[in-house]
Order: C-alpha cells, then sequence, then structure tokens
C-alpha cells in the first residue's frame, strides 16, 4: 500500500488526472520524473508537491481501500 499523501490544496488532484489522462501507467513515473528534476533545481517546494502527486497516483491505481471501510 503507497503512503498516504498530504495534499495541501485540489490542485494536486487535478494534476493527477492530467497526468493520468496524459501517461497512462506512466502518470507515476512522469510525476517522479518532474520532483526529480524540481530537487536538481533546488526548489523544495515543487519536489515535495511532485512526490505527493506520485503518491496520490499511486494511491488512486490501488484496487483495494487503503484503511477501513465504514
Amino acid at each position: 500500500m503507497p503512503p498516504m499523501p498530504y495534499l495541501d490544496d485540489r490542485s494536486a488532484v487535478a494534476d493527477a488526472v492530467a497526468l493520468i489522462r496524459d501517461h497512462g501507467e506512466a502518470a507515476a513515473a512522469q510525476a517522479a520524473k518532474r520532483a526529480h528534476r524540481s530537487r536538481g533545481l533546488g526548489n523544495h517546494i515543487h519536489f515535495c508537491r511532485w512526490r505527493q502527486v506520485a503518491r496520490l497516483i499511486d494511491l488512486m491505481a490501488e484496487r483495494r481501500a487503503p484503511g477501513t471501510i465504514h
């Protein structure tokens, strides 16, 4: 089970959906690639954001619920 992402606003969800639409199964890898590029540029804010988007994409791909279902 992937770790639960921290989402500070809904634009991260929109980014995840756009990556899934544009890159299909490679969407999480694309988000990780963007995170890596941001880290290389020294932009820790965008690095963290894209890592969370990658985690969200992984979570959305899971077939089982993450935790208790009420």
